[in-house]
């Protein structure tokens, strides 16, 4: 049984993680640490979880904590993984990872000389429905695929999470947000085969964004155009300013599938082959024990199981793809990724 610690236990922790926890068989909640100790200590007592720690520095070097789960806004993950390597804690961080490229190869060095393991929190690599896709399109139902496009909508309007609009804490908005989740999914289902998987590696990126009046200096809405290395063509829509909507689609030479909402937890979703108008399968998936599996897997992975599905070495291409995307907007060209 691996004992986490959460650092930045806040409104994601609440809705995500603590039925994640309940749900898992090889992890348990045993501390917490947040900026606002008030609330921290009404957290501990809503979910009975046995520690409350002062500082972040005290809860990495607990001796009843063995995995630090990094739950804290974007801009302190990096002294927040630096801190947990330091005191030899494995680490699982949230997305995305860092704010640039930079940071995750500071992280990557500190927890490979610490021996400890590091995973990004990419909880999707878990969802079934993603699964069912990656292994369609590994089996060859619809040939090569020319073409995938992942959505990720919803609305911010009365967000609690309101450092996701300060570009001082926050890596930006939602290409920063939930556009990390679209491109990993494309590439996770991309990649199912070995011989796939550096073909599933992005090569360039061409980011179109707006702001409005609430984002502020941060985008509101985004599309990203993706190059892959296997030829490829994808493409990532991303808002904070439309009801909730998460669908995954791919293209190949003689099929399609599409599952509208893949990527959300919250009920159930169906994938569908389609070749032309006649549909050559169904199947309705829950993605409910998403977060559960996640955090049990890195756990397995701890402690000598199989490996975990999102380790951070993989994530530094994701957050090369990130710096890229927003290296475009600012610039208006197409950017290559290294």
């Amino acid at each position: 049984m691996i004992r986490y610690g959460i650092l930045g236990f806040g409104h994601h922790a609440v809705r995500r993680l603590m039925p994640a926890f309940r749900g898992a068989t090889q992890s348990q909640l045993a501390g917490l640490w947040r900026r606002d100790a008030a609330k921290a200590e009404a957290n501990a007592r809503e979910f009975s979880i046995p520690a409350i720690f002062a500082t972040p520095a005290e809860l990495c070097a607990s001796p009843e904590i063995d995995a630090v789960f990094i739950v804290s806004p974007d801009a302190l993950h990096l002294e927040h993984v630096l801190l947990a390597a330091k005191y030899g804690k494995h680490i699982l961080c949230e997305k995305p990872l860092a704010m640039s490229a930079d940071e995750v190869r500071q992280m990557l060095a500190a927890a490979e000389r610490a021996n400890v393991k590091f995973g990004v929190a990419q909880n999707m690599r878990y969802n079934a429905s993603l699964k069912l896709i990656r292994d369609w399109i590994a089996e060859g139902r619809i040939g090569k695929p020319q073409f995938a496009q992942a959505q990720f909508a919803y609305s911010a309007t009365g967000s609690p999470r309101q450092w996701i609009y300060d570009p001082a804490l926050a890596l930006g908005g939602p290409i920063g947000d939930v556009g990390i989740h679209c491109l990993d999914a494309l590439r996770y289902i991309l990649g199912g085969e070995e011989s796939a998987r550096e073909l599933a590696r992005i090569t360039a990126v061409s980011t179109i964004a707006h702001t409005d009046s609430a984002s502020g200096p941060v985008e509101s809405h985004a599309v990203l155009g993706l190059d892959f290395a296997s030829g490829t063509m994808a493409s990532v829509t991303v808002t904070t300013r439309a009801a909730y909507r998460s669908l995954i689609e791919v293209t190949g030479e003689n099929g399609v599938l599409v599952c509208e909402n893949a990527l959300t937890v919250d009920f159930p979703v169906e994938v569908v082959h389609r070749r032309g108008s006649e549909i050559l399968a169904r199947e309705t998936l829950s993605n409910a024990d998403a977060y559960s599996r996640m955090i049990d897997s890195f756990a397995a992975w701890i402690e000598g199981g199989e490996p975990y599905l999102a380790p951070a070495a993989d994530a530094l291409h994701n957050q090369q793809v990130l710096d890229a995307a927003y290296q475009s907007w600012r610039t208006g060209a197409r950017v290559a990724v290294s």
